[in-house]
């Protein structure tokens, strides 16, 4: 017996016509006709009587009629209340520094407007770190950078960030155009993250492709100090344009490098799928749906989507 069957023969009650119940129902009246006839057929018993102006339940089948429309209504708030319920449950999310400054705000207001009921634990760490928590179990999502650490990872790509030479419009030598070239910034004082640091290792691989030695000044690991360093002129640094998503536009200046590969790729990774709560699995399109809109409103600078 089909849901649809007992609709079927209820509208059929209700319109006292098989034609004017399958014009309501938007099917043919010979189907309507065959439902009828298999419901019939499953019960043993007949269900409607035929008159000269249309059709009229049988005693079975008013017996019947009344037991269909308080089943239909129990499977009716039964359907209302799954779609109405809230989704509830502890989500662990981790992001890079970089990519908290950019994006941390609008996903925890995107998860709050979507689930009010799931409760976030964000964590911001080196995505080495982050690689390490999701192993140990520590988290549930995070958005990591593509290195070794992440291959064990179940992760998909995500967006992938342009590189930028970042710093004081009054530091000496700071390129003056919208793009420049490794060869051209040998000379320029450089702070960046120390060798462990991911970020650290794209850079310097992209230095020793195009044979050119940086002038790397200090190894700062955390991006607060290093930004405060190149705001105060001291130097300048290779990031995403994220790193600067929280100073004054006025403040620093962004130049593309533009050398092949000089980007790095953003990964949404994850404990493994059979892991996965239904919170989690919510969260995670609600980080991914953020993710495109930042992207799409031109509100993470240098990023774009990964097409897979």
């Amino acid at each position: 017996m089909e849901l649809r069957q007992l609709r079927y023969f209820i509208r059929v009650v209700e319109l006292g016509s098989m034609g004017r119940a399958a014009a309501d129902l938007g099917v043919v009246t010979s189907t309507l006709s065959q439902q009828i006839s298999r419901l019939e057929g499953e019960l043993a018993t007949r269900l409607l009587r035929r008159t000269t102006t249309g059709v009229v339940p049988t005693d079975a089948g008013f017996a019947f009629w009344r037991q269909a429309q308080l089943a239909l209504r129990h499977v009716d708030e039964a359907a209302r209340a799954a779609q109405h319920a809230r989704l509830s449950g502890h989500v662990s999310v981790g992001l890079a520094p970089s990519t908290a400054s950019v994006l941390a705000l609008p996903f925890m207001n995107g998860l709050r407007a979507r689930y009010p009921d799931i409760r976030l634990h964000l964590v911001e760490s080196l995505s080495g770190n982050l690689a390490a928590m999701l192993n140990a179990r520590q988290l549930d999502l995070a958005i990591v950078f593509e290195t070794d650490g992440a291959k064990r990872l179940s992760a998909a790509p995500l967006l992938d960030e342009s590189l930028f030479v970042i710093g004081s419009p009054q530091l000496v030598g700071m390129p003056k155009g919208k793009q420049v070239r490794l060869r051209e910034i040998g000379a320029l004082p450089l702070a960046m993250p120390s060798g462990t640091h991911g970020l650290r290792a794209i850079v310097a691989t992209a230095f020793a492709q195009v044979r050119c030695e940086p002038n790397i000044v200090a190894d700062i690991d955390g991006l607060a100090i290093l930004m405060d360093v190149v705001r105060a002129g001291l130097a300048a640094t290779i990031q995403p344009g994220a790193a600067t998503s929280r100073l004054p536009a006025s403040e620093v200046r962004l130049v593309q490098v533009v050398d092949a590969g000089v980007r790095r790729r953003n990964l949404l990774a994850s404990l493994p799928e059979d892991e996965l709560s239904p919170a989690v699995l919510a969260t995670r399109i609600v980080l991914r749906d953020v993710v495109r809109e930042l992207v799409a409103g031109a509100k993470w600078p240098g990023a774009s989507l990964h097409e897979s």
